[in-house]
Order: structure tokens, then C-alpha cells, then sequence
């Protein structure tokens, strides 16, 4: 499914969409394609990518990629997939219970819940907010351990 969304492999890529994008939600999986949790995820954001299209953009960045390593390093991610969202050129952040608000690590459990969080995210990012609370329930927010390096 994922060659149906546009893939990210180089930071002026990365920078274009996120600086050039209005009004818009931009979605970047951050990922594998080899990796079947991304592939997951992938589907669902797939699926959900024409229903969005009025208020968001889903792209993929590939994390092996070695152009892309300063996005990779500045947001720490460790877990994949890991989901940014970002506005007018705004990282936006999600309150979703866990100790993590600056990405999503894990794939949505349904389509609808995908769609759920991008609108929350849109309708929140048009009020002027930098952070949003998750509009899931707990239980359908994946569980991670976050692993420090160095502690």
C-alpha cells in the first residue's frame, strides 16, 4: 500500500513539505517498509489518505535513509513507526497519555482512529495550539517502554 503515498528520502524534502504546506496537516510515518509494523500503519494511512486531503498530508520517510538522519536524531526516533505531525510549519504535539507528546509510536488500530487524531490535531492547530489531547480512548493508544539511552 505504501506506494500509494508519497515517500521522503532526502531533509530538503522533508523541509519543503513542512515549510511549503498551508492550512494543512502534514503527516510524516517515520519508518521501514521491510518493517511490518510500518507496512501496517502504512495501510491504514493509505486508506485514510483521500478522506483527509482537505485539512492533511501523510508522506513516508524512510529512517535508513542517510539524508534524513538529522530529523531522525532531533526527534529521537528510536521506536518505529513514529508519527509527526506538523502545521503552517509548527510541530504540533499530541497529549496522549504517555510520556512521549512530541510523535505517535505504533500504528493506529483502525482507520477511523487515524482520521480522528489528524482532525483533533487540524481543528486544534487552526485555534493557535501547539499541543492537542488525543481524542482515543486509553486502550486504543499503543503501550511502549521507552528505552533511555545512558540512564
Amino acid at each position: 500500500m505504501s506506494y500509494l503515498l508519497e515517500t521522503l528520502t532526502k531533509k530538503k524534502e522533508i523541509d519543503t513539505i513542512i515549510r511549503d504546506t498551508i492550512d494543512k496537516v502534514i503527516v510524516l510515518r517515520f519508518g521501514r517498509s521491510s518493517d511490518s509494523l510500518s507496512l501496517q500503519l502504512d495501510d491504514i494511512l493509505a486508506k485514510s489518505a483521500r478522506e483527509l486531503s482537505k485539512f492533511g498530508t501523510v508522506a513516508l520517510v524512510d529512517i535508513d535513509s542517510d539524508d534524513v538522519q538529522v530529523y531522525v536524531n532531533y526527534f529521537d526516533i528510536t521506536l518505529i513507526p513514529s508519527t509527526l505531525f506538523f502545521f503552517n510549519a509548527h510541530h504540533i504535539k499530541m497529549d496522549s497519555g504517555t510520556a512521549d507528546h512530541t510523535k505517535w509510536v505504533g500504528a493506529f488500530h483502525r482507520k477511523q482512529d487515524f482520521i480522528d487524531v489528524v482532525e483533533a490535531i487540524f481543528r486544534g492547530a487552526m485555534k493557535g495550539k501547539l499541543i492537542v489531547n488525543c481524542p482515543l480512548p486509553p486502550e486504543r493508544i499503543p503501550k511502549y517502554q521507552l528505552l533511555y539511552k545512558d540512564v
